[in-house]
Parts: structure tokens; C-alpha cells; sequence
């Protein structure tokens, strides 16, 4: 049985991995061009699709038999083959969508939901059904200052569109400045985990949630539909926490010699995960060793070039992060940092710390610890104390991201 997920780009998925774990079916990615969409229905043998951008409203076309739900939101997201060879479209978006909003209140409440494609529609039914009090589109057209000016008392924004979406994930769909009393953010997308509109939330102690909850949910409801076995809620949990701990970066920061690397390894090792030291990237891009690029570049070079691997590494997914220990002196790292991963704050007497070709670490330590640990604090989402064994200070930071972060 060939089920699988029809779209236009969708080489950094999860929905394979997300099939896998309910089963029974090999799941393939259908990225086709918008021109071969009617010989995709016509020649095409599959059991059951997803469809994702942009084709949400374009395969009704293709279906003998809509849902009623489907019908009256105006896409489709699931399609199944009957054994006679027909079309049957469904929307399991709206049911996927609607566990995402169990950690919000709509009842009463003014509601702005930024993008107007199929997923749009799903959302402004939820909504509709949750009892919102007033439902506002934005669309590329009227996404502008005079026209949310007028809507600036939206308490809840609900992003539908692929702004913020990985590789473009320094974008953002609209500015939080604009609104006055904004209750909850909601972003359909889940790569990355952390889009800039959610870290702007939660900047703002804004509650806020990302995608992945409505991914793995409408994927069980297609799931059902593809197999007809029941899924239920625990198992839907599971799945969700079960990808969030294989696709969420880990990340160690901290004072140079803190043993972030040597934990980092350890980590990786453990779980099977790529492991990235960011100053053996730099060193890989400018072709000489850390001490060189200071003493012939200065520090202001090294941050510039540092900052550039953050940005390109933090995007990834799956990866354990050593980090240079001044990584914190640049404000726009901890987006890039944040966005896809959980970041540890490995904090070690600073007598026990390693100076060893740390250009930085030959001055006055107490002082550089004094002005930096506010900075560790602010980007940390867990601090552990790194002055015991390395095994055992690996395994307390796996313990404590399992308890605490991603469950």
C-alpha cells in the first residue's frame, strides 16, 4: 500500500517519519510541478495522499466525493483510491488544527489568521467553531499598515503562510509591535521548531505554540482514513514528543574551557546525533586556527564569521551544538540558536576552567564570567553544573532537557 504527501517543495518534510511511526504503509514524497498536477491524478497509483502547498484547493478538481467538512472549509488535505479507482477528498486539517488550540481560550475572542490558502480556511472554520468572536484575514493583499491598524486588537494571531518556513527562517509575517493586547500566537510551521514570530512572542511573554502539534494530528486523522485503524491520543503524544526529541538541536554554551565540546561529543554519541563544534567551522572557513584569525583579524572578525555559522547551523535540525564561549556577546545568535533547538548552560567553577589556545580565557577570567553570565542566562533554557565527571555531566543534561523541555 502507497500512501504519501503531494506538494510542491518538500525535501525537509517530517511527514514520512510521522507515517512511519503509525504504519502499515510505505509513505513517498510527491514533489510535483503545478503543470503536472492532472497527470499526477490520471497515471499515479496510490493508496492515499496528503496534500500540502499549494495544492489544497487544486485536487478538488480531481475528487468524485468530497466530506462534508472538506466541502464546507473549501480545500482537501487527504485524498484516498477506492478500490473502483475514484477519488475520495477529505480535510483532516481542522482536527489536527484544533489540538493546538487546547492551549488557548477563542471563545469571544478577536482572531487574525495571516495567509488565505487551503490551511487558511481550515483554521478560520476551527475558529468559527470555537466561537470567535471575529475572524480576520490577512492576505498578501491587505497585509499592510492601514489595513492591521485596524485590527490591532486581535488577541489571537494564527500564521498560515510559509513565512518563516526553513531555509527563510529570519522572516516573520508581521510585526507584534502592531497589535495592543495580543493573548496567543499559533504558527502552522514546525521547521523550525521556534519561528521568529513565536521567539517575538515568547519575548514578550505571549503563550505560543508551533505546528508540529497539528502536523503529527491531522497525520493520525489521515492515518485512520489510509488504514482505518484508531489512533489514539496518547499514541498521537508520543509521536509528537518522540520527533521533537529527534529534530531538536542541542546546544551547549558557557565559559571557554567549561568542557562544552568534550559534553557535546558524549551527547552526540548517545543519541546518534551529528555532532558540531562552531569553532571548528570557523576554523574550516578561514583555513587557520583560532588564535591566528585574533591575532591577524581581531575579535569584531572572528564574531562576524562566528555569527555566520550560528546562522547556518542553528536552522539544521538534529545536531548537538558545541559552542565558542563568547557566542552569547551577539544578540542575533540567540534566534538563530533558539529556533530549532534547547540550549544548556554549562556553568563550571571558573578555577577549574581550561586557558589552553583560548586567546580570550589569558586575561582576567573572574571579570569575562562576571559580564558574560547575565548574557548565558538570558539565552539558556537550562543550566547544569559542568564541574563533575564528563559522562556524568552529559547524562545530567539529557536527564534534565527530558524532564524539563522536551516532552
Amino acid at each position: 500500500m502507497t500512501c504519501g504527501l503531494l506538494g510542491h517543495k518538500l525535501a525537509h518534510s517530517y511527514s514520512p517519519a510521522i507515517h512511519a511511526e503509525f504504519g502499515g504503509y510505505e509513505y513517498e514524497l510527491f514533489e510535483i510541478e503545478p503543470k503536472n498536477l492532472k497527470d499526477f491524478f490520471a497515471n499515479k497509483n496510490f493508496h492515499g495522499i496528503n496534500v500540502t502547498i499549494p495544492y489544497k484547493k487544486a485536487v478538488m478538481e480531481f475528487c468524485n466525493e468530497i466530506s462534508p467538512v472538506a466541502q464546507e472549509i473549501g480545500s482537501v488535505n487527504t485524498v484516498l483510491r477506492r478500490p473502483d479507482g475514484s477519488y475520495f477528498g477529505d480535510n483532516t486539517d481542522a482536527e489536527g488544527f484544533l489540538k493546538m488550540t487546547k492551549f488557548f481560550s477563542v471563545k469571544g475572542k478577536k482572531v487574525c489568521i495571516f495567509g488565505s490558502g487551503g490551511s487558511s480556511l481550515s483554521v478560520s472554520y476551527v475558529m468559527n467553531r470555537l466561537g470567535a468572536s471575529e475572524i480576520i484575514v490577512v492576505s498578501r493583499q491587505n497585509n499592510n499598515a492601514e489595513f492591521l491598524a485596524h485590527h490591532k486588537d486581535a488577541a489571537v494571531l494564527v500564521n498560515c503562510t510559509p513565512v518563516g518556513m526553513y531555509p527563510d527562517v529570519d522572516e516573520s509575517p508581521v510585526s507584534l509591535d502592531i497589535f495592543t493586547k495580543p493573548e496567543g500566537v499559533l504558527d502552522l510551521i514546525y521547521n523550525p521548531a521556534r519561528t521568529r514570530l513565536m521567539i517575538d512572542a515568547q519575548e514578550r511573554g505571549i503563550p505560543n505554540i508551533g505546528g508540529l502539534t497539528m502536523l503529527v494530528g491531522q497525520a493520525a486523522v489521515s492515518s485512520e482514513i489510509f488504514t482505518g485503524r484508531v489512533i489514539g491520543e496518547n499514541e498521537i503524544a508520543s509521536v509528537v514528543k518522540k520527533l521533537r526529541r529527534e529534530t531538536e538541536n542541542i546546544i551547549l554554551i558557557g565559559m571557554p574551557g567549561s568542557g562544552k565540546t568534550t559534553h557535546a561529543k558524549i551527547i552526540s554519541e548517545k543519541l546518534n546525533k551529528t555532532f558540531i563544534d562552531t569553532d571548528e567551522e570557523i576554523m574550516k572557513l578561514c583555513k587557520c586556527a583560532i588564535p591566528e584569525i585574533f591575532a591577524s583579524k581581531g575579535e569584531a572578525f572572528f564574531r562576524e564569521k562566528e555569527a555566520a555559522v550560528i546562522a547556518e547551523f542553528g536552522k539544521k535540525s538534529g545536531l548537538v551544538i558545541a559552542t565558542g564561549g563568547g557566542v552569547v556577546t551577539r544578540e542575533e545568535n540567540f534566534l538563530r540558536l533558539h529556533q530549532n533547538g534547547v540550549i544548556i548552560f554549562t556553568e563550571r567553577d571558573i578555577n577549574l576552567l581550561s586557558r589552553e589556545g583560548r586567546p580570550l580565557s589569558q586575561g582576567d577570567l573572574t571579570k569575562m564570567y562576571e559580564n558574560r553570565l547575565p548574557m548565558y542566562r538570558r539565552f539558556a533554557d537550562i543550566t547544569v553544573s559542568a564541574d563533575g565527571n564528563p559522562a556524568q555531566v552529559a547524562q545530567k543534561i539529557l536527564e534534565e532537557i527530558y524532564a524539563n523541555y522536551c516532552n
